[in-house]
């Protein structure tokens, strides 16, 4: 899948998630712009995780800070 349908996708995901409506960038944070708790991130994650037939490691979502990074870092398990 390419990087367009897979941040595409995110997107989708994160729009419940997203009570305050903020303009998501690649730049977006999801602890400091979009608010996320612990319980959020959770249940992104797995939203993910569910979508695209993926497993992120705890390791891995400790290193998601940023938007740009979560779909670089999908892009990469997809492709294993």
């Amino acid at each position: 899948m390419e990087r367009a349908q897979v941040e595409s996708r995110i997107l989708s995901l994160i729009e419940p998630f997203n009570k305050k409506g903020i303009e998501i960038s690649d730049e977006t944070s999801f602890a400091g712009d979009l608010e996320f708790d612990s319980l959020t991130v959770m249940d992104f994650v797995a939203a993910i995780e569910d979508e695209f037939d993926i497993i992120i490691s705890m390791n891995q979502q400790a290193e998601i800070e940023k938007f740009s990074q979560l779909v670089d870092a999908v892009c990469k398990l997809q492709n294993r």
